[in-house]
């Protein structure tokens, strides 16, 4: 074996270490008696924002995929910056583009008249996430709770560890697996790609640049996103079905279709081609697929036992 591939096989030991370490304090039964309402509270909060905003389903999972990649599934993208203290939300890959965060204030303000000091802020995000999905018809996962919230950030970590839309496939690939993830399970979390919308300044490179692009689908993009100006102006990642949650995104990449490179990568000559293309016949593979790495993504290193706090405002630590 190579010293490389030793390497590579030491971290994802570590990294796995770490997840069932974690794994093993946390519960699906945790709250059962300390808040035994909170998964009713969380799910018809969340069905209320997302019909009131179609688009917060995917708001509400991006969020908990940018919280779980930097310090672990900890709340701390949910800091505020103040006096003496800097948060992740004014990161590259998070300023003026993650949403969700008043969702998430309504629910902790919901759950604490409820269960006063008891449901952190890392465990709402977490399930939160998973209601958002099954909103837009996505699948399910039973998820283990007890985590609890950082008193720190890094910003650090989420300009340097958070994937970006211009990704090459390999980006992707080391990006996932410095968090234990396989590339079968990156192909499948970038499925969350199939709700959601994406920023002119994120795609505009792609559809006037690229060559792994079907004309006619970058002439439509380019109406709403000028060479110039616009970075704001958005556009749905998946233009077949953009606010169901399904495996059209898949077939969106096999017709060159994607929006972002870091999504068209996925299917341009390269190893991932065979299993985008097998999702994009398959949806029952994928929802199988995306569900099993979301619960492993939602064990990414939480604190747990006496370890962080319970915030009594998601916003500013304790």
């Amino acid at each position: 074996m190579s010293s490389s591939s030793c390497v590579f096989s030491a971290r994802l030991i570590f990294v796995l270490v770490l997840i069932g370490a974690a794994n093993a304090q946390l519960s699906p039964n945790f709250y059962s008696t300390t808040c035994p309402n909170l998964l009713t509270i969380i799910r018809t909060a969340v069905n209320t924002a997302v019909n009131n905003d179609p688009r917060m389903g995917a708001s509400l999972l991006r969020l908990h995929f940018h919280d779980c990649f930097v310090q672990g599934c900890d709340g701390s993208v949910l800091l505020d910056d103040v006096t003496g203290f800097t948060g992740e939300k004014t990161a590259a890959p998070n300023a003026n583009s993650l949403r969700g965060f008043d969702v998430i204030d309504t629910i902790k303000t919901q759950v604490e008249a409820a269960c006063p000091g008891i449901v952190s802020c890392a465990d709402i995000l977490t399930v939160a996430a998973r209601d958002g999905t099954v909103a837009r018809s996505g699948p399910s996962w039973a998820l283990s709770l007890g985590r609890r919230d950082s008193t720190t950030a890094s910003l650090t970590g989420a300009n340097g560890q958070l994937p970006g839309p211009g990704s090459s496939l390999n980006n992707l690939i080391t990006s996932f697996s410095n968090k234990g993830f396989t590339t079968r399970e990156m192909v499948a979390l970038s499925g969350s790609h199939t709700i959601g919308l994406a920023r002119c300044s994120t795609f505009r490179n792609r559809i006037y640049n690229a060559a792994n692009i079907d004309p006619a689908f970058a002439t439509t993009r380019r109406a709403n996103c000028p060479t110039t100006g616009g970075n704001n102006n958005l556009a749905p990642l998946d233009t077949v079905s953009p606010t169901t949650f399904n495996n059209d995104y898949y077939t969106n990449l096999v017709n060159l279709r994607g929006l972002l490179n870091s999504d068209q990568v996925l299917f341009n000559n390269g190893t991932t081609d065979a299993q985008v293309r097998a999702y994009s016949t398959n949806s029952a593979s994928f929802f199988n697929d995306f569900a099993a790495a979301m619960v492993k993504m939602s064990n990414l290193t939480p604190l747990t036992g006496t370890n962080g706090q319970i915030r009594r405002n998601c916003r500013l630590r304790n």
